[in-house]
């Protein structure tokens, strides 16, 4: 199971933090050369970046990059480098419909086939920040076999909205959206970004809430919020004892030929037995909750 609950952003122009950014342990790291860098600093990010990609500190992190959309002057110039340095992930922003992530497709295979990359070792993820992306959000969840997640956008889907961000709620619609999009498409889903780096406990709760959704993960803007958000995303030592226990029961259900089986007097069928796998997964992969 590849977790992916944290994606650290990073300026592409910042060459200090894209030299140093692998010591916080993210699950992966998300080079961005769109919003975080100036016009007058593409050029030079794209090149920061692509030697960043390049440096073996990385090999042992799934690595990203948010492109700047293929329509802008920037996207193509963007794509063509990051997919040369060997890239695991390529974020696609503004993504509004199945088409978008389609023309990226095609053009990421041209270049893996141009400059002898092995065709589909590129993934993609899009990213949706619209009103009509969040309609759109199933058929763009299906659209490329590439695909390993979906990304909400919060502060474009709600300047689009004609709203502003506030208690969650201006979001919800669009989180269900997405997520529902992403498990009909067996991908990942990620949350917005939380920008007040100094609020810990509104961060915490926004987790909580997400978590108990279903996303898997959540975009970060800060290297503090990462063992915040990993400790709150791993289960607990009293989830996981039940966990095992159930899936105890499982085992010596199946060894007896039963089709259910009962713990402390409840039934345990396969929905239950599942969850108490992945809950393992992730105790194994994350640790339990401090």
């Amino acid at each position: 199971m590849k977790l992916r609950r944290s994606m650290l952003f990073l300026p592409g122009a910042n060459a200090a933090m894209l030299s140093t950014a692998f010591v916080y342990k993210p699950d992966s790291i998300m080079f961005d050369l769109e919003d975080a860098v100036s016009l007058r600093e593409k050029d030079a990010a794209r090149l920061l970046v692509f030697h960043a990609l390049r440096l073996p500190v990385y090999r042992g992190i799934e690595t990203v990059v948010r492109i700047n959309p293929l329509n802008t002057p920037f996207g193509h110039a963007d794509l063509e480098a990051v997919v040369r340095a060997g890239v695991d992930v390529v974020r696609l922003p503004k993504t509004d419909s199945a088409e978008d992530v389609e023309v990226l497709e095609r053009e990421v295979e041209r270049i893996e086939r141009a400059c002898g990359r092995e065709v589909g070792s590129t993934r993609l993820m899009a990213a949706i920040e619209s009103a009509s992306g969040v309609i759109n959000a199933l058929s763009i969840a299906k659209a490329s076999p590439r695909l390993i997640g979906i990304a909400l956008a919060g502060f474009d889907y709600v300047m689009d909205m004609q709203t502003e961000r506030g208690d969650g709620t201006e979001l919800f619609y669009a989180r269900c959206a997405v997520l529902h999009a992403a498990r009909a498409a067996k991908i990942d889903a990620f949350d917005v970004v939380w920008s007040d780096l100094n609020d810990e406990a509104g961060f915490l709760k926004e987790v909580d809430l997400i978590k108990r959704l279903g996303f898997n993960g959540k975009s970060l803007i800060n290297p503090r919020q990462i063992e915040l958000l990993h400790n709150a995303f791993a289960p607990t030592e009293e989830e996981v004892d039940y966990a095992r226990r159930v899936v105890a029961a499982a085992i010596e259900g199946e060894r007896k030929g039963l089709g259910v089986v009962s713990l402390n007097g409840k039934m345990v069928d396969a929905p239950v037995i599942d969850h108490a796998r992945r809950v393992l997964q992730r105790a194994e992969a994350s640790g339990t909750r401090k």
